[in-house]
């Protein structure tokens, strides 16, 4: 973590508390996975489904995230968070508009809860909007990847302000079409658009520095960011206007592309590090960056075969958002999580002690152990998931969703182990 510039970086006050409410949602998601049993195999639009999701990608991967980047602005574009004051805002606004919108989507409120939920949501996302881009503005760097962290905050706001409209229609009916088709654009922008290109950039920063490597081709991201981000062009445009068919073709394939320049990026990375053993935090992320492949063959699936019977269509389309939201986000932020957090809570233990007394590495804040229980058994939840989804089998989905709780115990235990540190020196000699 040596290269992590800390001059400006933000209070620990202002990071911690979003890792916190992310371990606690990403325990309450797998005891949601549990109760919402058969409902998983189901069409991916029933109620607990997509409550399910929300609060995957809301509560655990973008609390993690937002809480990430306020400490990764200092490096993506050398400059301070524009305000602290309002990330703490931001925070607790997200929170309860996560836990709001969860909810009014599990009990099935459409009409009655779910548009004021929405609006909530979307006005604190809309705050982490004017915060990071205000500071963008105040940026000394600006390069490909800060232009990909930004772009993917553009996104975020489309997405959210898609999902508004959708959620303000079951009360007011003014959309032409019906839901699902404006569901597929929201959740298209949300998982490429906002995830997808946030990974690319972030990723491309941290990778590089974890496994100390020199020398990279950036231009193979400069293709990365514009074939990607005019795929989701192209979609948005064609699923709003046209509604071709035939250029739904392209989409996938543009994506795809750019993506592999993404992976050919950094796998370079790989091949060119100097640090050659990899701990638990990088074996995740390299775990990520295989499996980044998979929801655009999905995808590739779905657009070339139409033959197949409309319920296995429905476990494909529900594998898909898998394999995005744990296959790739969560596997990557459970890596990274192991790579961040420990430095952020060293920096503000320890950072004035350093030269004075003999202080402990960022990895001896966490128990290694618990760490490698975790990505193991995280193996047995995406394995039985997947045989559970592409098979129509209820019981690798009980499995699977134990295995995730323990796997969100685990992670608990680390996190707060970390943030309850307590700080140890050994005066020198």
């Amino acid at each position: 973590m040596n290269g992590l510039q800390t001059n400006n970086a933000p209070h620990s006050s202002v990071v911690v508390p979003h890792f916190i409410f992310g371990a606690i949602s990403l325990l309450v998601l797998a005891v949601l996975i549990i109760l919402a049993d058969e409902s998983l195999l189901q069409a991916y639009f029933n109620t607990k489904l997509i409550a399910i999701t929300h609060i995957a990608v809301l509560g655990w991967a973008s609390m993690i995230v937002f809480g990430a980047l306020y400490q990764l602005v200092p490096v993506v574009f050398e400059t301070a968070l524009f305000s602290e004051k309002l990330a703490k805002v931001t925070f607790w606004f997200s929170a309860v508009s996560v836990l709001f919108l969860s909810y009014s989507f599990w009990v099935g409120s459409y009409v009655t809860l779910l548009p004021y939920a929405s609006i909530c949501m979307f006005l604190s996302l809309l705050l982490f909007v004017v915060n990071i881009l205000l500071t963008y503005k105040n940026a000394t760097l600006k390069n490909i990847k800060s232009t990909f962290v930004i772009t993917s905050v553009f996104w975020l706001l489309i997405t959210e302000l898609i999902g508004t409209l959708i959620a303000l229609n079951f009360k007011f009916n003014f959309l032409s079409e019906i839901h699902l088709h404006y569901l597929k654009i929201h959740a298209t922008i949300g998982l490429i658009g906002w995830f997808v290109l946030l990974i690319i950039g972030v990723g491309a920063t941290l990778i590089p520095m974890f496994l100390i490597s020199h020398e990279l081709k950036e231009k193979k991201l400069t293709f990365a960011y514009y074939l990607v981000n005019g795929g989701l062009i192209v979609a948005v445009i064609n699923w709003f206007l046209f509604k071709n068919e035939l250029i739904d073709y392209l989409i996938p394939l543009l994506i795809i592309s750019g993506v592999l320049f993404f992976v050919s990026f950094i796998y370079d990375s790989y091949k060119k590090r100097l640090r050659k053993k990899l701990d638990v935090g990088m074996q995740y992320s390299m775990l990520a960056i295989a499996a980044i492949f998979v929801p655009f063959i999905l995808i590739g699936f779905i657009v070339l075969n139409t033959s197949f019977e409309v319920e296995f269509i429905y476990r494909i389309i529900t594998f898909y958002g898998f394999s995005i939201v744990f296959g790739l986000i969560t596997t990557l932020i459970l890596g990274q999580t192991y790579k961040t957090l420990p430095f952020i809570v060293w920096l503000n233990k320890y950072q004035k002690l350093v030269g004075k007394t003999k202080t402990p590495l960022p990895r001896e804040l966490y128990s290694e152990k618990i760490a490698n229980i975790q990505i193991i058994i995280y193996f047995v939840f995406i394995a039985s998931f997947v045989i559970g989804l592409l098979f129509n089998q209820l019981l690798f989905i009980k499995i699977g969703s134990y295995a995730l709780l323990l796997v969100a115990i685990l992670y608990n235990v680390n996190i707060f182990k970390m943030i309850t540190h307590k700080v140890k020196s050994v005066e020198n000699d």
